[in-house]
């Protein structure tokens, strides 16, 4: 009966690592549960900015709400990823995760005040929390290292399309119904519960043979001694670069000060995740070839110069080739850092380092959003895009100082 019951799970953990275009199956699972959420997301994320001014908030306030929600919830990213590793599971953290982000977004609908849109963003960043550092993990644990690029790529691709999708829906309901944000809120459902339907149905679990299995999600700091320096080195680079990243709400704000028409600004969103779609399946098997830390570095160095651009110029048809070039960022950086947190971790810590990882990107948001929201309100709209061009290249030079040998 053991044997049999053996056979089985290695039969279950192979049908796991099949392979369609090349990419295992969990990653096109995970892939397109990425693109249908990310569409819902983006539909609101898109036009939120405009719908908090028309209820009165100041940009202060719009930052302030998108570096809160992220962060509260930021803890909860190294949580999960930790006790994902513990009990050796992460689809029921995915599942969890993703079906709450579905039931919150219609509440927008609902939202008069910013203290209301605050709270439901909150609930909403509470269901990434649980569900990224996982996501992560059954990913690389999918995977072999020689194609981490490539099916990381696969990924933010996958959610980058959405992120195409979103806006590009959102910029067709306001055209035809203007000023009709409760509409895009409601509407954004339909597509974050086909997310849920893709985790349930085409992801499944991937059982590792571990040398000291852990079943249960008792705290020990032995699970964070066994990362390495390097992991830690580029933690702090991440943190570096994260104090000027500050939420793209004052990128849609700043784009809202053009001359461009203010149902057009998720267009030029789009734009954004358009080129960062085209990059992410290149630069994935880019930096399986050429190694991660080259194109990290290469990723802050292009952020810096988009974000000196975003700061100084005041035209529309400036920020079209700026967009370009944070699209071209968002694809050399997210891949090539996900896919070097898999391979400087083991199987038994993955969860732990995409946690962390997540968790350090979150926590940092709220000072560089108040930080970004002060500069934005208090001195003028390009300070606080100069401060972010500052951090980004201290990042880059960093990022070849620990890993030149690399």
């Amino acid at each position: 009966m053991k044997k049999k019951d053996k056979a089985k799970k290695e039969k279950t953990k192979t049908s796991f690592q099949k392979k369609k275009l090349g990419l295992a199956r969990n990653v096109i699972g995970a892939g397109f549960t990425s693109f249908f959420t990310d569409t819902a997301t983006k539909m609101i994320y898109a036009v939120m900015p405009m719908f908090l001014l028309s209820i009165g908030a100041s940009a202060t306030a719009i930052a302030l709400i998108e570096g809160i929600a992220e962060s509260t919830a930021a803890i909860l990213k190294a949580i999960s990823g930790y006790i994902s590793d513990r009990i050796g599971k992460s689809k029921p953290f995915m599942i969890i995760g993703y079906g709450l982000a579905s039931l919150v977004l219609p509440l927008y609908a609902l939202a008069t005040l910013p203290i209301h849109v605050l709270l439901i963003r909150f609930t909403e960043r509470v269901g990434k929390g649980i569900r990224s550092a996982p996501r992560d993990s059954l990913i690389s644990n999918s995977i072999k290292r020689k194609v981490a690029g490539k099916s990381f790529g696969f990924q933010k691709a996958m959610d980058d399309s959405g992120a195409v999708l979103g806006p590009l829906l959102a910029c067709l309901i306001l055209y035809l119904m203007p000023g009709n944000y409760h509409l895009v809120f409601l509407l954004a459902m339909i597509p974050a519960i086909c997310g849920v339907a893709c985790v349930v149905f085409f992801v499944r679990e991937v059982h590792l043979k571990r040398e000291h299995q852990q079943q249960d999600a008792k705290f020990k700091c032995s699970q964070f001694k066994q990362l390495p320096k390097k992991y830690f080195q580029f933690l702090l680079v991440i943190f570096i670069f994260s104090l000027g990243n500050s939420s793209d709400a004052l990128l849609l704000l700043k784009a809202a000060t053009t001359d461009i028409n203010p149902i057009f600004v998720p267009f030029i969103f789009m734009l954004f995740s358009t080129t960062s779609v085209l990059c992410a399946m290149p630069v994935g098997k880019l930096s399986d070839k050429i190694g991660r830390p080259k194109l990290m570095a290469l990723g802050f160095l292009i952020y810096s110069l988009s974000y000196l651009g975003f700061g100084h110029y005041d035209n529309f048809l400036a920020f079209i080739p700026l967009f370009i070039m944070y699209g071209i960022y968002s694809a050399l950086a997210d891949v090539s850092q996900k896919s070097l947190i898999s391979d400087i971790t083991t199987p038994e810590t993955k969860g732990t380092g995409y946690g962390l990882y997540h968790a350090t990107l979150g926590l940092t948001l709220l000072p560089a959003s108040f930080i970004g929201g002060y500069l934005y309100d208090h001195v003028n709209n390009q300070v606080p895009f100069y401060f972010g061009s500052v951090t980004a290249f201290i990042a880059c030079i960093l990022m070849f100082y620990f890993f030149r040998k690399d």
